[in-house]
């Protein structure tokens, strides 16, 4: 019974080689259980970093989509305004210059213009169109004109005048406009311009391109 065993004359113990067989097979099964779950451990926390990377990535994408969506909100610029949504309505003559404020908004798109002041404001820096649409009575002493004004500068005018019935008069100017510009209209002194629910006399503009 002790033929298997080799006696310790060169190494000074005893070893059984069938005990030696188990730990080998305890160790090998060990490093073999081990090594999968070692491998998933590592699989796993790469897959959790690439997700936190894609994470990261997709909110970096939905910041720049909502800056695009900003950014062509403000692009979409246009309004027209009249005087009066209905009945009618004679403004002037007086001995001044007068703002005009176009209180029955028919577009507004970005919402620039105010009809609680008549003043347009710029809201990004580029080109603009305006043109103004004045309708007035006719009358021997009474002009109907009005001014484009940028800032409270004169920039063009719309001008008619003759004795009897009506006039209508108009103008355009296309302007380049920084951000916070305003751009309204003022009634000429000694004149004088009329409205209905026809929308004789409007004002309008849109952005043609940023700059």
């Amino acid at each position: 019974m002790f033929e298997n065993w080799e006696w310790g004359q060169d190494r000074g113990y005893g070893r059984s080689p069938y005990l030696d067989g188990q730990m080998m097979a305890g160790f090998r099964w060990r490093v073999l259980y081990n090594l999968p779950l070692a491998k998933s451990a590592s699989q796993l926390n790469e897959q959790k970093t690439e997700l936190e990377k894609q994470k990261t990535e997709l909110e970096k994408q939905k910041t720049e989509v909502e800056k695009l969506k900003q950014e062509l909100q403000v692009k979409q610029v246009a309004f027209s305004a009249s005087l009066v949504a209905s009945g009618s309505v004679t403004v002037g003559p007086f001995n001044t210059h007068t703002p005009l404020v176009f209180r029955h908004i028919i577009t507004n798109i970005g919402n620039a213009y105010n009809p609680n002041t008549g003043f347009f404001i710029a809201p990004v820096r580029g080109a603009y169109h305006f043109e103004l649409h004045i309708r007035g009575a006719g009358h021997a002493s009474h002009h109907s004109g009005a001014m484009l004004v940028k800032n409270g500068e004169h920039v063009c005018m719309a001008y008619g005048h003759q004795p009897s019935y009506s006039v209508k008069s108009s103008n355009g100017v296309t302007l380049l406009l920084e951000v916070g510009d305003v751009v309204s209209v003022h009634l000429w002194t000694n004149s004088w311009v009329l409205d209905n629910l026809n929308h004789h006399t409007t004002f309008s503009g849109h952005l043609l391109f940023t700059m």
